[in-house]
């Protein structure tokens, strides 16, 4: 389960992530957020953050960040001022005790583990969440991943921002197979453009942010194509458009909650609907309460 709160952003976190897998359609979010991890500048001390990427909650409400500019993933428990570094922090470099901008982090549950997209070492990389564990060891190479999903089934799902596609892995297969893009470059439906985060349903349904392409699409279980279900009218920042879109979420009603990364807002789209609304943020860049900068 993922937590439903806000972050804020710049040098604490800032990309949005929703717990709740049915959410109101009429649901309301505060006006102003609220600094739950870092937000005491730019640097590597454990009350602080540099570019943080990916996030995910667990059952407890800990955090765990990817910190891509420390090259460490943080564990960050709800209240507390400090953080914990539960993977790299060994300086940028490309042992296996050490990461290179992870830009994405998950836990499996069944193995009590992180998996994490170590992104500049184009590899994605598994690391026990046991004591005493000092080095990851590596699931995926030769990969220029971005974001991370695991399914119900224990299926990995992996962006690949070079080869504009998401393989879908069982843990121990190296090779995956294609679930959405493939196709290079381009913006035709079964195309994508530099991939970010995913999300997947149960029903196996790949939702991609098209970043490049400044759209979210939607690839059915087995489609050669996707459909366009946010955004697709080009950059901008008009109710109709997206511009460069990250984190994602889909709720059991086929909401998509966005992170409208330059237009600093997060989007909420309902399903078919051919505009969306803003529900947290669109004051412009900053550093209040009420607003983002370039969220993730």
């Amino acid at each position: 389960m993922r937590d439903k709160d806000l972050f804020d952003n710049g040098d604490s976190f800032s990309l949005f992530i929703v717990v709740i897998p049915n959410i109101p359609i009429d649901a309301q979010w505060s006006p102003n957020g609220k600094t739950v991890a870092g937000g005491n500048g730019y640097g590597n001390a454990t009350n602080q953050l540099s570019w943080p990427e990916g996030l995910f909650v667990d059952d407890d409400q800990t955090m765990i960040i990817a910190d891509p500019g420390n090259h460490r993933i943080v564990q960050w428990k709800m209240g507390d001022t400090n953080g914990q570094v539960v993977a790299g922090g060994k300086g940028q470099g490309n042992r296996l005790d050490q990461l290179n901008w992870p830009t994405d982090v998950l836990i499996d549950k069944e193995t009590d583990c992180l998996i994490i997209c170590d992104s500049s070492n184009r590899r994605v990389v598994q690391w026990s969440r046991h004591s005493g564990t000092t080095q990851g060891e590596i699931l995926i190479d030769n990969i220029d991943c971005y974001g991370l999903f695991m399914d119900d089934q224990r299926y990995l799902y992996v962006s690949d921002t070079k080869k504009k596609e998401v393989r879908r892995y069982q843990i121990g297969d190296k090779n995956g197979i294609i679930v959405a893009g493939g196709n290079g470059i381009g913006a035709g439906l079964n195309k994508l453009n530099y991939p970010t985060y995913i999300f997947v349903d149960q029903q196996q349904t790949v939702y991609v942010s098209n970043n490049w392409n400044h759209r979210v699409m939607k690839w059915n279980k087995g489609a050669k194509e996707g459909i366009v279900v946010a955004g697709g009218q080009g950059q901008g920042n008009s109710l109709t458009q997206l511009s460069y879109p990250n984190g994602l979420f889909v709720d059991t009603l086929s909401t998509i909650y966005v992170a409208d990364s330059e237009n600093h807002r997060v989007m909420r789209w309902p399903k078919g609907a051919k505009q969306g609304t803003v529900i947290v943020c669109g004051n412009g860049e900053g550093a209040g309460e009420n607003q983002f900068k370039y969220l993730r």
